[in-house]
C-alpha cells in the first residue's frame, strides 16, 4: 500500500481495519503513517515523502518523489505482493501501479482521482494502472462504465468514522471549551506548503475577528511535526488573537466549533460531515493556480460544494482569500443561525448517503479481484 499524507493515512487506516479483520494474518507494506501503524502496517518510507501540492512544489521534490517510486517499484517486485492498493496520491501511485500491473501484480487504486473535477484524460492512465478502482462517490462507478474501466462504490470511509450525532459537548469538554463559548475552527491544512501559503491568512482573519469579538475563542489543529513552522506565524499573524494550537485533534476541533475556515481538500468533508458551517479557502504559488485553474472543469473546488451542486458554503480562493473577506464570511454564518441548521439538515442527508460501511464493502471488492 502507498498512501500519501495524512489525509491519506487516514483513509488507508480506516481500510486497513476492514482488510485485518477478513484477514487476520495480513502483511501490509509500503509507505504509510502512524493510523495505517496502528494496524501493524510496516512504513518503509513515511507518508510525509508524499505530501506536496502544486506543480511548482512538486518540481522541487521531483528527483527525491521518482527516487523514492523506482525502489519501491523495485522492492514490490521483488516481494511480488498478492496486490497492490494505491491510496489517493495518483501523480505518484498511477505510475506504480502500471509497472506493477505490467508485471502481473494485481493493482486496486483506493479513492478515485477527481477526473470529474479537472484534468480527465487522466482516466487513460487510470485504465493502464488500476485493475480495479475503488470509488468513494456514488457517482464515479458509472464514469468508469463508460471507459471499460471495473470500479466499485463503497462509500467514504469517513462517513463511517464520524458519527452521525455530532459530539459537540464532549468535544468541547476535551479540548477545555465552555458550552457558551463562540468557538472558530482554523484549518489551513495537512502539508508545509499548504500551510506556508494558507496559515497566515487563517490567523490575520483571526485576528480581525478578534478585535472586533473579544470573546471569541480560536482553535488550529496541528499536524505533528508541523507545530515549529505554525507557531512563528502564530506570534507574526495573530500576537493577540486567543487562538490554541491543538496536537492533531482536527476531528474534535470541527465536532467543537461554531464555524471552521478550513483549506480545500479531504478536511472540507470532514466538516461537513461534522455538519459543520464553513468557508472554504485555498491559495497556492501564483504559477501553480494559473495552470490548475485553466484545467478545472466545475465552479466549485470544495467537496461538499461539488457534492451538493451548488455554493453551499463560500468559496474563498487565492487572490480573494484576504484576511478581512475570510473574517467577515466567517461573521455571517456565526449572526445567521437558521442558516446554519438548514446546512446542518442538508449536510446531515449527505452523510447517509455516503455510509456505506466502506471497510466491509472495499474488503468484499479485493476478495473477488484477488480470486479473479
Amino acid at each position: 500500500m502507498v498512501a500519501g499524507e495524512a489525509s491519506g493515512d487516514l483513509l488507508a487506516g480506516l481500510l486497513l481495519g476492514g482488510l485485518k479483520a477478513r484477514w487476520p494474518q495480513l502483511n501490509a507494506f509500503g509507505i504509510g503513517g502512524p493510523k495505517m501503524a496502528m494496524h501493524g502496517f510496516d512504513a518503509w518510507w513515511p507518508h510525509e515523502k508524499l505530501a506536496v501540492r502544486g506543480y511548482v512544489e512538486v518540481l522541487r521534490h521531483y528527483r527525491e518523489l521518482v527516487g523514492i517510486r523506482q525502489a519501491l517499484g523495485d522492492r514490490l517486485l521483488h516481494e511480488r505482493p498478492d496486490a497492490f492498493i494505491g491510496v489517493d496520491a495518483p501523480d505518484f501511485n498511477l505510475g506504480l501501479e502500471t509497472r506493477l500491473k505490467g508485471q502481473g501484480i494485481k493493482t486496486i487504486h483506493f479513492i478515485s482521482p477527481s477526473i470529474w473535477a479537472w484534468r480527465g484524460k487522466r482516466i487513460e492512465k487510470i485504465r493502464a494502472a488500476a485493475d480495479h478502482v475503488l470509488c468513494i462517490f456514488p457517482f464515479e462507478p458509472a464514469i468508469y462504465a463508460k471507459h471499460g474501466i471495473a470500479a466499485s462504490y463503497v462509500g467514504h470511509p469517513l462517513a463511517d468514522a464520524i458519527p452521525l450525532g455530532v459530539p459537540r459537548d464532549a468535544s468541547r469538554l476535551k479540548l477545555g471549551l465552555a458550552a457558551s463559548d463562540q468557538v472558530v475552527a482554523l484549518l489551513p491544512g495537512s502539508r508545509r506548503s499548504e500551510i506556508e501559503c494558507i496559515a497566515p491568512r487563517l490567523l490575520a482573519a483571526a485576528q480581525l475577528m478578534q478585535r472586533e469579538r473579544p470573546g471569541l475563542r480560536f482553535i488550529l489543529p496541528v499536524v505533528p511535526g508541523l507545530r515549529t513552522l505554525v507557531e512563528p506565524m502564530l506570534a507574526q499573524h495573530a500576537p493577540s488573537a486567543q487562538v490554541e494550537l491543538l496536537n492533531g485533534q482536527s476531528h474534535e476541533a470541527l465536532a467543537a466549533c461554531d464555524v471552521t475556515l478550513v483549506a480545500s481538500g479531504t478536511a472540507t468533508l470532514e466538516a461537513a460531515l461534522f455538519k459543520r458551517p464553513m468557508v472554504i479557502t485555498y491559495a497556492m504559488n501564483w504559477i501553480s493556480w494559473q495552470m490548475m485553474k485553466r484545467m478545472a472543469y466545475q465552479p466549485w473546488v470544495g467537496l461538499p460544494n461539488i457534492l451538493l451542486g451548488e455554493f453551499a458554503v463560500p468559496e474563498l480562493l487565492q487572490d480573494q482569500a484576504t484576511p478581512q473577506n475570510l473574517a467577515q464570511a466567517a461573521f455571517k454564518w456565526l449572526d445567521n443561525p437558521d442558516s446554519c441548521a438548514a446546512l446542518c439538515e442538508r449536510f446531515q442527508t449527505l452523510h447517509h448517503q455516503l455510509r456505506c460501511n466502506t471497510a466491509q464493502a472495499a474488503t468484499d471488492a479485493i476478495e473477488k479481484i484477488l480470486r479473479a
